[in-house]
């Protein structure tokens, strides 16, 4: 079937030609092509006729996420390409080592495949489509994965229940596309982790952590450490390899709370440093006691997953970071995070900002923190920075 092609209205190319990946649907000149499906690849062309690129198509804001400034089939050969080009990245980050199995191995746009998340937990790789085009191109996106030198793939897992768009109605089914279900458990840093990647959030665990999980140890030597929304108690177990006095884990989930216990006692059988809450944060926040920890960890879900929902999150940082403010020991140290896309750096900033100034407690920034580096941001889309943090040491 010859690929169709969508014309954008004149003067609508500009970002396109600064190597921006998505073209909008108020940039695309009227009528779409007779016939055109969601997922299909189709050639973006300027108002005059020449060849931007090819890309998947979709129906909403964002109508065609751009693969390849070019005009280029996308075949097998074209993803085998662009995962041999992810993989070298990996490489020369050194994350594939005896001590650590465990990385992102595609991060969308960061990865010039926008819509693709694929993480590698040892010999079973996780794959997320978040556009109808990558779910349609998920048998081939399988087969380049397990063909990969060097990589040792042996399971590929589709996981996108989830995070395609709902108005698509594809009716995804989470499940193998090569091999079967193996024993999950993932190294990192030397520390191993249960990954359950059936029926956990994201992919099973949360990998755009694993920088500052790591630097957390180096601050946690005899302190009393908080963990609040520990998940699966990443930070927990790095806090108790780091020499921590006592290790207290917070999460509403139940679920949680076992994934997290498990995990701990997969690295420290039988320690007494440990123990695990299902509670409310906010709630467990306002009964603790003030210096019960000097060290407190606050890495919540996204507040905001759309803008609409930007002023309520905002408020939500704010309230959280002033009652950790308000109750950590004097020289406690506060590890702060968002994942929300739809909050930029300087609007957290500003929310703890107003904590601080709240809790009229003096407080000084030790580290700004960000996504790790198979978390790449292509630097024609900075909306690929998603995750901020901040470390806090609070007299």
């Amino acid at each position: 079937m010859p690929i169709k092609n969508i014309r954008l209205k004149r003067g609508k190319e500009e970002s396109l030609d600064r190597f921006h990946p998505w073209v909008f649907s108020g940039a695309i000149a009227e009528p779409l092509p007779e016939g055109i499906e969601e997922g299909e690849t189709v050639r973006v062309t300027a108002h005059d006729g020449r060849v931007i690129g090819v890309g998947h198509f979709q129906i909403g804001s964002i109508a065609v996420r751009i693969l390849d400034f070019a005009d280029r089939a996308i075949d097998s050969d074209f993803f085998a390409s662009r995962l041999e080009s992810a993989l070298a990245l990996r490489k020369a980050l050194g994350l594939a080592r005896t001590d650590n199995n465990a990385y992102r191995l595609v991060h969308g746009e960061g990865d010039f495949l926008p819509g693709l998340v694929v993480d590698i937990y040892g010999p079973t790789a996780v794959v997320q489509a978040h556009s109808p085009g990558m779910h349609f191109a998920r048998n081939t996106i399988a087969s380049a994965l397990a063909g990969l030198e060097g990589l040792g793939i042996r399971n590929v897992y589709y996981k996108s229940e989830t995070t395609l768009p709902f108005k698509a109605h594809l009716d995804a089914q989470n499940d193998y596309l090569v091999g079967g279900l193996e024993t999950a458990v993932a190294t990192e840093n030397g520390l191993h982790f249960n990954i359950d990647w059936l029926r956990g959030q994201k992919t099973g665990f949360f990998l755009d952590q694993r920088d500052n999980r790591a630097l957390l140890g180096h601050y946690a030597a005899g302190r009393k450490v908080l963990n609040m929304f520990c998940y699966t108690g990443g930070f927990s177990v790095y806090a108790l390899k780091g020499g921590a006095e006592k290790v207290h884990s917070v999460d509403s989930s139940e679920k949680a709370i076992t994934l997290t216990d498990a995990n701990v006692e997969l690295n420290f059988p039988g320690t007494p440093r440990h123990r695990s809450f299902a509670e409310d944060a906010f709630k467990f926040l306002d009964n603790m006691n003030r210096n019960d920890y000097d060290l407190i960890i606050l890495d919540p879900p996204a507040f905001a997953k759309h803008r609409s929902a930007l002023r309520n999150a905002l408020r939500g940082y704010q309230r959280l970071n002033a009652k950790a403010f308000e109750k950590i020991a004097p020289g406690g140290i506060v590890f702060t995070f968002s994942c929300s896309q739809a909050v930029s750096r300087e609007q957290f900033r500003l929310a703890v900002f107003s904590a601080a100034a709240q809790s009229r407690r003096r407080i000084r920034i030790l580290h700004q923190l960000t996504q790790p580096a198979d978390h790449p941001v292509s630097i024609y889309h900075p909306e690929g920075e998603y995750l901020k943090g901040l470390v806090l040491y609070v007299e």
